[in-house]
């Protein structure tokens, strides 16, 4: 069990540790709305990390066909997903910059944390990754202890990574003042979004 704990940690550092869109978001929205959003954020693409090791690790040997034979239609969906949901966080951090001189509303934790799980749940990198990794013989075991502790392993790194990403923006933003600083970090973060979204689409 400690052993698939370990491997199933090392799974979730390794999926969380490069800094891309999701990553860059938790950070842009601690700093521009406080931790506890941002932690709330972070959690959310922990969570959808173990989800995800959970189903690959049930039905890995299943899903490597399936999602081979569905990649076009995968990529297309997810494409058109973050690109909405790109757009919407550009128009309403736009609106929501102006919570500073108290003419806006700040984003609530349970709106970032549902934000950046849908996003990440939309992000085909995650789940083909734990796929590859429980189907290429990473983890060959029908223990249901070793299992769970494989999904916990990599639910627990993941999400702690997260909040350490949502620690360094909240600090970040103690030194970001004025509703024009905020909206600017907002529209970076949609465009991020945008911008996985491309990727998605090219890849």
């Amino acid at each position: 069990m400690i052993a698939a704990f370990g491997q199933g940690a090392l799974a979730g550092l390794a999926v969380a540790l490069p800094i891309g869109a999701i990553a860059t978001l938790i950070v842009l929205w601690s700093a521009q709305y406080g931790w506890r959003v941002g932690a709330a954020a972070g959690l959310g693409a922990g969570v959808v990390d173990g989800i995800y090791a959970t189903v690959a690790l049930l039905l890995g040997a299943v899903l490597s066909p399936w999602i081979e034979a569905w990649r076009e239609p995968l990529r297309w969906a997810s494409t058109v997903v973050l690109l909405v949901m790109g757009a919407l966080i550009v128009a309403s951090g736009w609106r929501e910059g102006r919570a500073a001189d108290g003419t806006g509303r700040r984003m609530r934790p349970a709106t970032a944390f549902a934000s950046v799980l849908g996003l990440t749940l939309v992000n085909p990198t995650t789940v083909v990754y734990f796929t590859a990794l429980v189907a290429g013989g990473n983890l060959t075991t029908s223990d249901p202890a070793d299992q769970v502790a494989f999904a916990v392993g990599a639910l627990l790194a993941s999400s702690a990574w997260q909040l350490a990403l949502a620690s360094v923006g909240a600090v970040a933003g103690a030194r970001i003042t004025g509703p024009g600083l905020r909206r600017w970090t907002a529209l970076l973060g949609g465009l991020l979004v945008v911008g996985l979204a491309v990727a998605t689409f090219l890849r």
